[in-house]
C-alpha cells in the first residue's frame, strides 16, 4: 500500500475494483465501511454484487476481464470533462500526451458496450473519483490475469491522472492476500531480487551480499512458480523444496501441477499440516505455527511487526528458520544464528529501507518500510515529496481480451475467489468445525436465470469442465452473479475450482491467468451418480 491502514476510516473517496474486501480483508473491509458511515463516497467496480456493492454510491457489475477498459473510460470522461489535476500532472508524471492519446477512443458508450454497464454509472464514478480525494484498493481481482500488469498501471495511470498519489487519504493500495507476502516479497523470496528488492542485476548489490556471506552468488534472474512447473515438465528441474504452500490447491491447472510434482526425483515440503502437497512428497519436515515462535511479520501497509512464541513448538515440528540453517549446516554452509532478533540485525544491516528497524524499536508497535535509520520514524505515506524514479510514468494499456474466449463448447465465465469461512487452501481453517459448518464443501454460485434455463436446482451436484479438467460440485442459486456468469470458491480440495483454471501468463509479471477461465456445465447422469 501507498498509504496506511489507519487512513481508511477516514477517506473523503474510496474506489475498490478487484477486491471482496470484507471477506477477503475483514479489518479493512470494516473500516471502508466505517467512512461510508461517516459519509465517504464508495465506487465499487466487480463481475459480483459483492457485500460492499450494497453500500456503494456506484455499483458496476463489470464483465470479468474488463478492467482496463472501464478503467480508460473513466480516464476518457476525467479529461473530456477537464477534471485531471494538470498542476499535478506537469510538476510530477510524463507521458501524459500519449495516455490522452489512448484514452480518447474509450468513449462512455464504448466502455459501457465492452464493460455491460450502464455509460452513466461510469460517468458518474469518473466524477466522484475525480472531484474527491479518493483512495483505490484492489486485490487479485486485478493482478490474477494475463493481464495483470496493464490491470495495475491503469489504476496507477488514474490516480496520477487526478493527484492521487503521495498524499493522505489518497494511494493506490494492493491488499496482500496473506499475512506475511509483503514481508516474503521485502525479504527476496523472487527470482529477481535480494531483500529490499534489490536486484540480482546490479553488480555492486550482490558483492555486498558476496561480502556479508562469504561465498559466491549467481547474477541471474531465477524462475517464477509457473516456469518453475513448466522447467519439470521439460526435464530441467528434477529436485524442489516447497516451504508453505499447496500448490495442489491453490495453483492453476492441478492436472498439470500433480503431473509435474511426480515427475520430480526428489521432492521435499515443509508444512505445518500435511497438505495435499505434501502427501506427494518424498521427505515432509514439520515447520511450527505462527503461535509457536519468535519473528516479525510485515503486513499490508509495510507494518514490520513482532510475533511472539505463546506455545512451545508441538512435538519435533521447529521454526522456519532453524529449519533452514540446519540444513544449510548439513550443506556445508557452517553459519548459526542463536534467535530471529540476531537474523533481523542482519536484514536490517542489508537492506536499506529496514536499516532503523530493530527488535527493542518495534517492541511495542510496528514501523513501516522504508524506516532508513535508527532515529526513522517510518513512512506511512510513499512518494510525498518525488517518485524514486524522479517523475512518475504514464503507462497507456489498450483493452485486451484477458482469458481465453467464450465457445460453442464452452460457452460460460468461470471466476473464483476466496471466501469469509476459510483461508487459502484450508490448511488451517479446513480443521476448524465451527467454520466447516458453515462452509463445509466447494460450490458454484449461478444466477437464478441461468440455473432456470439449465435446469439446474439449488444444491443439485453438477459438473463443470473447461479445457484443462472437470470437477463435480454443488450448485448454489443467486443473485449475486451475472447470468451466463458462474462464481467458485478455491479453498476446497473436493470440487476444487483449479482444476479448471488457465495457466496462460501475464508477459511482464508471470502471473497466471487465474481468476476468470471458459467452462462447461451439466447435469450428472444418474449412472454417473452411481459412481460418484
Amino acid at each position: 500500500m501507498t498509504n496506511s491502514i489507519e487512513e481508511v476510516s477516514n477517506l473523503e473517496s474510496i474506489f475498490v475494483i478487484g477486491s471482496n474486501t470484507t471477506e477477503n480483508h475483514p479489518v479493512i473491509g470494516a473500516k471502508i465501511k466505517q467512512a461510508v458511515s461517516k459519509g465517504a463516497k464508495l465506487i465499487v467496480a466487480d463481475p459480483r454484487k459483492i457485500e460492499l456493492a450494497k453500500r456503494a454510491d456506484v455499483f458496476l457489475q463489470i464483465n470479468p476481464g474488463t478492467n482496463v477498459a472501464l478503467l480508460n473510460t473513466m480516464m476518457n470522461v476525467i479529461i473530456s470533462e477537464n477534471l485531471q489535476d494538470d498542476e499535478y500532472i506537469k510538476e510530477r508524471t510524463e507521458n501524459y500526451e500519449a495516455l490522452k492519446e489512448l484514452v480518447k477512443d474509450y468513449t462512455p458508450e464504448e466502455g459501457a458496450r465492452i464493460c455491460g454497464v450502464d455509460k452513466d454509472d461510469i460517468i458518474k464514478a469518473a466524477r466522484i473519483y475525480a472531484t474527491n480525494d479518493s483512495a483505490t484498493f484492489y486485490s487479485m481481482g486485478i493482478t490474477q490475469h494475463s493481464t495483470g500488469t496493464q490491470n495495475v498501471m491503469s489504476i496507477s495511470n488514474l490516480a496520477l491522472l487526478c493527484g492521487n498519489l503521495g498524499k493522505e487519504y489518497t494511494g493506490v493500495n494492493p491488499l496482500r492476500g496473506q499475512n506475511n507476502v509483503q514481508g516474503a516479497c521485502d525479504m527476496g523470496a523472487l527470482p529477481n531480487v535480494f531483500t529490499g528488492y534489490q536486484s540480482v542485476l546490479n553488480e555492486d548489490i550482490v558483492k555486498k551480499f558476496e561480502n556479508a556471506w562469504g561465498v559466491k552468488l549467481p547474477n541471474k534472474v531465477g524462475l517464477t512458480v509457473p516456469e518453475i512447473t513448466n522447467a519439470i515438465g521439460h526435464g530441467d528441474i528434477r529436485f524442489l523444496y516447497i516451504m508453505g504452500e499447496n500448490p495442489m490447491i491453490s495453483d492453476p491447472d492441478i492436472n498439470h501441477i500433480k503431473k509435474a510434482l511426480e515427475k520430480l526425483d526428489f521432492l521435499v515440503v515443509q508444512d505445518i499440516f500435511l497438505t495435499e502437497t505434501a502427501e506427494l512428497a518424498d521427505v515432509v519436515l514439520p515447520a511450527a505455527s505462527f503461535a509457536e515462535k519468535d519473528g516479525t511479520f510485515t503486513n499490508t501497509d509495510r507494518r514490520v511487526q513482532r510475533i511472539r512464541e505463546a506455545i512451545k513448538p508441538v512435538y519435533n515440528s521447529k521454526p522456519d528458520w532453524v529449519i533452514l540453517m540446519e540444513i544449510m549446516n548439513k550443506l556445508g554452509y557452517d553459519k548459526t544464528y542463536e534467535s530471529p532478533k540476531e537474523i533481523m540485525k542482519e536484514i536490517s544491516e542489508l537492506t536499506p529501507s529496514y536499516a532503523g528497524i530493530t527488535y527493542e524499536r518495534i517492541e511495542m508497535k510496528g514501523l513501516q518500510w522504508p524506516c532508513t535509520n535508527i532515529n526513522h520514524e517510518g513512512t506511512k505515506i510513499l512518494h510525498t515529496d518525488k517518485f524514486a524514479k524522479g517523475k512518475a510514468t504514464f503507462v497507456p494499456c489498450d483493452y485486451t481480451l484477458s482469458f481465453e474466449g467464450l465457445s460453442e463448447e464452452y460457452p460460460y465465465t468461470l471466476v473464483n475467489g476466496r471466501i469469509l469461512y476459510h483461508y487459502h487452501t484450508r490448511t488451517m481453517t479446513g480443521k476448524v468445525e465451527g467454520l466447516n459448518e458453515k462452509a463445509p464443501h466447494s460450490y458454484i454460485e449461478v444466477n437464478p436465470i441461468t440455473a432456470n434455463k439449465l435446469g439446474f436446482k439449488e444444491n443439485e451436484k453438477i459438473k463443470v469442465s473447461s479445457k484443462r479438467g472437470e470437477i463435480e460440485t454443488y450448485v448454489r442459486i443467486t443473485d449475486i452473479v451475472d447470468e451466463d456468469v458462474f462464481f467458485m470458491p478455491f479453498h476446497f480440495a473436493d470440487g476444487a475450482a483449479n482444476y479448471l483454471t488457465n495457466t496462460t501468463l501475464d508477459k511482464v509479471s508471470k502471473v497466471p491467468d487465474l481468476k476468470v477461465c471458459a467452462i462447461k456445465v451439466e447435469k450428472i447422469r444418474n449412472k454417473e451418480l452411481a459412481h460418484a
